[in-house]
């Protein structure tokens, strides 16, 4: 009769650990999402800094979130230096202006150090599923700020 006893209890353990097993899986995600960034300088005389960033550690957006209601409008108290990230891989990229004005040899160097790193992502699992750019330029005399950047959006399942 123990031993019976003994082999019931074991079952219904079983039984509850595989069931714990299975709701923990349906909460994992399914996928994963990795962004690449190039920002290539537009500032007159080649002066700025292009690069293409791809962060190595990962966040979660739930630290530095809040919620704001009618009742509670606490203000967000996230500190900004937790949300840095100094664990990235930074890749030089050329500027599209030097002295003489814009570079298009600069600009298809880019394009070969960006199609390298999409190329190596595709090879290890990851699928390119969107590309958002941005622009801001010269806004005139005393402007002489300028970046275009542009996201890279990949996925792949886990």
């Amino acid at each position: 009769m123990k031993k019976l006893i003994l082999v019931g209890l074991c079952t219904i353990v079983t039984m509850l650990n595989v069931t714990a097993q299975e709701e923990l899986e349906k909460t994992k995600p399914e996928y994963e999402v990795k962004v690449i960034t190039s920002v290539e300088s537009i500032v007159p005389l080649g002066l700025g800094r292009s690069r293409l960033i791809s962060a190595n550690a990962e966040r979660d957006y739930r630290e530095f979130s809040s919620e704001q209601t009618e009742e509670d409008n606490t203000r967000n108290k996230s500190k900004r230096k937790d949300i840095r990230v100094k664990d990235f891989e930074e890749t030089k990229l050329l500027n599209f202006y030097n002295i003489g004005g814009i570079r298009f040899q600069n600009i298809a160097a880019n394009d070969a150090v960006i199609s390298s790193k999409l190329t190596s992502m595709l090879a290890n699992g990851w699928d390119l599923i969107f590309v958002t750019s941005a622009v801001e330029s010269d806004a005139g005399e005393t402007d002489e700020q300028g970046i275009f950047i542009t996201r890279y959006i990949f996925k792949r399942r886990l």
